[in-house]
Parts: C-alpha cells; sequence; structure tokens
C-alpha cells in the first residue's frame, strides 16, 4: 500500500506542476504561500527527542495552547514543537509565543523529511481532526508514537471514510491511541474497523480552554446602557440574515450594538461590502477610537483581528455563532460565548459541534435554530425577558463548568504513550 501511494501521490505532484509553476509566476501571494509551506522546521533549532504537537488553524491552536501549558505546569522537559496548517493558526501562534512555531509543509517525504531530521520527534500529537497520510507513515517507519488528542470524527467524514475503509485503516495504522471527545466519535471508528483497545473516550478539551473574563482583552468601553449582539464566527451565508435581523430589532430596540465577526479575517472585505449595502454606519475594529468610540459609537462593529472575539462575548447579552445553517461549515465554537453565560443561538447544521449543541441545548443554554428567519424572533424574544435571557445564560456556563476535566485525562493519556 505504500508504495501504491506514493506512487500516485508523485503522479499527482507531476501533474500539478504546471500549475503551481505558473501560479508561482504570477501571484506574488501564491509565491509567499508556496515558500513558507516547503520552508517547514527550517527556520528552527536543531532539537532532540522533542514533543511534536499539530494543530490545523485557530481554533486547534487555542487548544494546543491549554494542553502546552498543561504539559509545562505537569513537568514535561521534552522541548515542544507546535506545526499549524493554515496562516491564521501560524498568526495566532506566533502572537501567543508559543514554543518552535511552523507551518507544516506539503504531505509528502520530500518535504517532511527535513522536519523529522530537525526536531526528531519522540512523540506526535495530532489535534481533533488531522490525518495526514504521509506524516503518518513515516512515524510508522520511525517508531515513534502518535496520539490524536481530543479527536473526532464528524458523520460527513465517517461516511467519506466508509468508502475507502482499507485507506482509512492503512493510514491509522500509525495511531497509537485515539483520545476521543465522545463515545458517538468513538462508535465511528469502532464502525470503520479501528479496535476497542486503541480508543480511548476523554471527553472534550474545549470545556477547559474558554477563558474567564479576567485574561480577556479589553478592546472598548461601552455604554452601560448598550445592549451588545455578537454574530460571532460567521461564514458565507451568515451575515446577510444577520443584518437583516438585527437592523429590523434596532429599529425597536435604539441601544443595540452588534459586533460582526468573520470567522477568517480574509473575508472582511467581502463582509465590509455586504454591510454597505445596508445603508448604515459601521466601524472596523481596527479604526475604532476609544474616546471617538464611547462619545459616538457605530451600531455596528466589523471585528478585523484574530484572537479578541472572547472579549466582545464576555460582554455580550446575547450571541449567535455562524456556519451553523450549512451542512459544509457544520458550525463553530459555541462554548466560547456560552462560558460568559451569554445565550447563544446557533443553526441546525452543527455536525462538527454535536455534542456541545446537544449539551446546550438540553440545559436551556443554547438555541438551535431551524431557519435563518428565526433569528430576528428569537433574539426579540431574548431582549424583551430579562429575566428568561439571565435564565439561559447562567444555564449556559453552568454547562461548561460541569464538562470540565478532558485536560486532566488528556495529559494521563500522552503520558501512557510517552516512549520509555
Amino acid at each position: 500500500m505504500d508504495f501504491l501511494f506514493y506512487i500516485l501521490t508523485g503522479t499527482l505532484i507531476l501533474v500539478a506542476l504546471p500549475f503551481l509553476l505558473l501560479g508561482y509566476l504570477i501571484s506574488s501571494n501564491f509565491r509567499k504561500y508556496i515558500r513558507e509551506k516547503i520552508k517547514g522546521a527550517n527556520d528552527l533549532p536543531y532539537l532532540k527527542k522533542s514533543l511534536w504537537i499539530h494543530a490545523s488553524s485557530v481554533g486547534e491552536v487555542r487548544l494546543a495552547k491549554t494542553l502546552i501549558n498543561s504539559l509545562q505546569e505537569h513537568g514535561e522537559i521534552r522541548p515542544i514543537v507546535l506545526s499549524t496548517f493554515t496562516p491564521a493558526g501560524f498568526t495566532l501562534a506566533m502572537e501567543e509565543n508559543l514554543p518552535h512555531v511552523f507551518r507544516l509543509p506539503f504531505d509528502f517525504p520530500l518535504w517532511l523529511n527535513p522536519v523529522f531530521n530537525q526536531i526528531m520527534p519522540s512523540q506526535l500529537i495530532l489535534i481533533e481532526a488531522e490525518l495526514w497520510p504521509s506524516l503518518l507513515r513515516i512515524c510508522k517507519n520511525k517508531n515513534i508514537p502518535v496520539l490524536q488528542v481530543n479527536g473526532r470524527l464528524s458523520e460527513k467524514s465517517f461516511e467519506r471514510y466508509k468508502k475507502f475503509n482499507s485507506f482509512f485503516l492503512w493510514m491509522t495504522e500509525a495511531i497509537t491511541l485515539f483520545s476521543m471527545r465522545s463515545q458517538k466519535d468513538a462508535k465511528r471508528l469502532f464502525a470503520l474497523g479501528v479496535s476497542e483497545e486503541k480508543v480511548r473516550i476523554t471527553d472534550n478539551i474545549k470545556f477547559d480552554i474558554i477563558p474567564t473574563g479576567s485574561d480577556t482583552h479589553d478592546p472598548l468601553v461601552f455604554n452601560t446602557n448598550s445592549f451588545l449582539i455578537v454574530f460571532g464566527s460567521t461564514r458565507p451565508g451568515d451575515e446577510g440574515p444577520a443584518m437583516e435581523a438585527f437592523l429590523r430589532l434596532k429599529k425597536d430596540f435604539p441601544n443595540l450594538l452588534g459586533v460582526i465577526a468573520p470567522r477568517h479575517l480574509q473575508r472582511c472585505r467581502e463582509v465590509e461590502d455586504l454591510i454597505q449595502e445596508f445603508n448604515v454606519n459601521y466601524t472596523l475594529y481596527s479604526e475604532a477610537q476609544q474616546e471617538e468610540w464611547v462619545n459616538n459609537p457605530c451600531p455596528i462593529i466589523l471585528l478585523d483581528k484574530i484572537g479578541i472575539l472572547n472579549s466582545f462575548y464576555a460582554k455580550a447579552k446575547l450571541a449567535y455563532v455562524g456556519g451553523g445553517f450549512n451542512p459544509r461549515f457544520g458550525g463553530q465554537n459555541i462554548l466560547e460565548p456560552a462560558a460568559f453565560a451569554t445565550p447563544v443561538l446557533f443553526g441546525k447544521h452543527m455536525n462538527n459541534f454535536e455534542e456541545e449543541a446537544r449539551l446546550l441545548v438540553e440545559s436551556g443554554g443554547g438555541i438551535q435554530l431551524q431557519k435563518e428567519e428565526e433569528l430576528y424572533s428569537i433574539l426579540k424574544k431574548f431582549i424583551m425577558k430579562p429575566k428568561l435571557r439571565e435564565k439561559a445564560g447562567r444555564a449556559a456556563s453552568e454547562t461548561v463548568r460541569q464538562h470540565r476535566g478532558a485536560i486532566r485525562r488528556t495529559l494521563e493519556v500522552i503520558q501512557e504513550t510517552h516512549p520509555a
């Protein structure tokens, strides 16, 4: 299987090479992307017996930060290395001063082998759903134990892997232990043929990584009479209904303020164009001046900076988290506003956050909308009924508090799979 996989992958690279070269010649952004991917870990010092953690993007990097801090607090002496896949994840990791950060190169031995030579990992930890065939096979051939932590396997991924079951089992043969976040995720692994001996349920670390109000930034001072609604981690298709609902509400509740935070910052220009179509005053967070803001706040803030969304959740009276009305996106992190006792609304397609959605809905701290048109009426109900809003907020924060503890169990399985 190894030989066949590398032949097929190599052939695909050769077929794609002319198009890659063309993109490299005509696009400066593409040139930058290729250089970063090829560079790998070249900027890092030579390390021995490192603990390599891979986190794909922003959410996984936040989880990695909590994991790294906990490892260090419990006496981890190996040098820790963190790789990311997306530029946003890399940027956040650098801003958080996490150790030995680099971009994961292309998943092929030509670019991966230099990384192994540079950092000489003694263990690889994959966060959530990051499975790279070449990376895993190299670990298998080098006898490097691999642990998947906070593992999740959505229904969509499960159906895809079922079609290529033999490939999935070959690819994951290198994984020493799957540390899954729910029974449902574990059952999907069993259905794919993974043995029960290789699977543990350690629950969801995201319940442990939610910040408290004391460790968030304080980006803007709001008038005490303001009623803040945050539309967080929005994806394409979310901002239009959010704007329509907000502006309808604004007519009846003039003290409303809205924050729109796109999941990906590269969409800010697109979202800004959409806001302008509604002919409403707005400001970019990066351009908001504290004194001017307090004296004359715009009704809409477009959040164009990574790492401060929780600061707004901490101040919000209500939150809507995007990505839940398109099964392709599968929702976004709804625990962040919930931890601040903020009632959280989200859509019906939460396949990447199934367990979190179920727990919040059952407790009354989360409201799952079946269609976008419900956004206006549900927000209005919570605005008009402060006692209902406060009750839902308490239920949300209590749900988060009750399900903490996964980080401790995860540290135990890391130690268990740590080579002697």
